[in-house]
């Protein structure tokens, strides 16, 4: 008898391979299953690809708005950044694209699920930890971990074999991962963290050297740490971030170079574009600037890389990533307001900043004479401060 198996298909590669072998190595009815997360490519022909391929049915969902408001926006309320440089837009995806293929595995009545990530990967993780906390009675097939086939260049063999079209070639094998926050870039030249990449690799973001002379003045408006609006104008969670791409993109907004930790014990290069992010990174930073009481701002930070490693090894289901989120989600309640910043060459540059619930005191901060603090109190908390040192001090006179 045959296994049913939802299979997480692209249209690539690796997908296009693994839907063959699930139905020809595994004897398995394959529903092949793509998510639209703003990756800004025709679906429509996918279908078709997948049943010539050979699945018995293919499912697309449209998750956009879902993707950016229950996933990008819990994410940037804690404002979570993997090892001071990488934005996690690929780590952030897979949570609810696992979650939706879970859904359709239990509509469908399949006995197991699968996925295209490899052996070395931090996708699998992903992947799998959802399919745990969602539903541990699936099967799970992970083909990389499985087959004798070790090579992009030995996928390209077998697809050629059984008449499969790919989009991959072996003169440009580095693959690259499209979502509405971001595209990453790895393997092939990247390989090697010495090696350049190429001008041409980039699809939405110009060369700072190639963007505008003339910088773009934008203003965000935010409100319980959410982006709403750019310039007045209203967005739902999904165009808010689009347009910001756009913007950032433009004005060359976005780029990393990061070598990162990966979650299976080795370091991995990856090129991301970012541009939406990148600004409402620094958009966030200054909002929180003028509204989040101090402690709680410290608490956020001390927290944050560790939520961060949360998402990027795949625990959105934990229930340790939940119990942050909710305290992320407390302080986010304070960020309203408005950023201004100028975009220019590369560059996110804040240029102010306003809100209606703003902790920022003219009148105590002045350097004139000001209300609420008197200059003297400074030598009693100075005092106070500074015994622990000088008894240190004579301390060490003394020995």
């Amino acid at each position: 008898m045959s296994q049913k198996v939802v299979l997480a298909y692209s249209g690539g590669l690796d997908t296009s391979v693994i839907l063959k072998w699930l139905q020809t190595e595994r004897n398995c009815d394959v529903i092949a299953y793509a998510a639209d997360i703003g990756q800004k490519e025709e679906l429509g022909h996918l279908p078709e690809k997948a049943k010539v391929t050979g699945a018995i049915k293919c499912i697309v969902s449209d998750l956009r708005e879902e993707f950016a408001k229950d996933f990008i926006f819990p994410m940037l309320r804690a404002g979570a950044i993997y090892e001071d440089r990488y934005l996690l837009g690929t780590s952030i995806a897979r949570p609810l694209i696992a979650k939706e293929q879970v859904r359709i595995a239990k509509e469908e009545k399949a006995d197991a699920v699968s996925h295209g990530a490899t052996g070395k990967g931090n996708d699998q993780v992903r992947f799998e930890l959802t399919y745990a906390a969602l539903a541990p009675e699936l099967k799970v097939i992970a083909p990389w971990r499985e087959w004798n086939l070790s090579s992009r260049a030995e996928l390209l063999e077998f697809a050629k074999k059984h008449g499969i079209q790919t989009p991959i070639t072996a003169s440009k094998p580095y693959s690259s991962d499209r979502n509405l926050f971001h595209i990453s870039y790895e393997g092939g030249v990247l390989e090697s963290p010495w090696n350049s990449y190429t001008e041409d690799m980039f699809q939405i973001t110009k060369s700072p050297e190639d963007a505008p002379d003339k910088p773009t003045i934008i203003e965000i408006g935010f409100v319980g740490g959410n982006p709403v609006s750019i310039d007045d104008v209203k967005y739902s969670p999904y165009d808010i971030i689009d347009r910001l791409n756009e913007l950032g993109g433009r004005n060359g907004v976005g780029r990393a170079d990061v070598v990162e930790n990966r979650v299976t014990g080795m370091k991995s290069r990856g090129v991301y574009e970012t541009p939406g992010g990148t600004i409402l990174h620094e958009a966030r930073l200054a909002l929180e600037g003028i509204t989040l009481d101090a402690e709680v701002g410290n608490i956020r930070r001390d927290l944050m890389p560790r939520y961060a490693r949360m998402i990027y090894g795949g625990y959105w289901y934990a229930p340790e990533r939940i119990l942050l989120q909710s305290l992320f989600d407390e302080a986010a309640r304070a960020v309203n307001g408005v950023v201004r910043l100028k975009l220019y060459k590369g560059n996110t540059v804040v240029q102010g900043r306003r809100s209606d619930n703003s902790l920022y005191a003219e009148s105590v901060s002045t350097f004139e004479k000001g209300a609420m603090y008197d200059h003297s109190d400074a030598t009693g908390f100075i005092r106070l401060n500074a015994l622990r040192l000088k008894i240190r001090r004579a301390s060490e006179k003394k020995r």
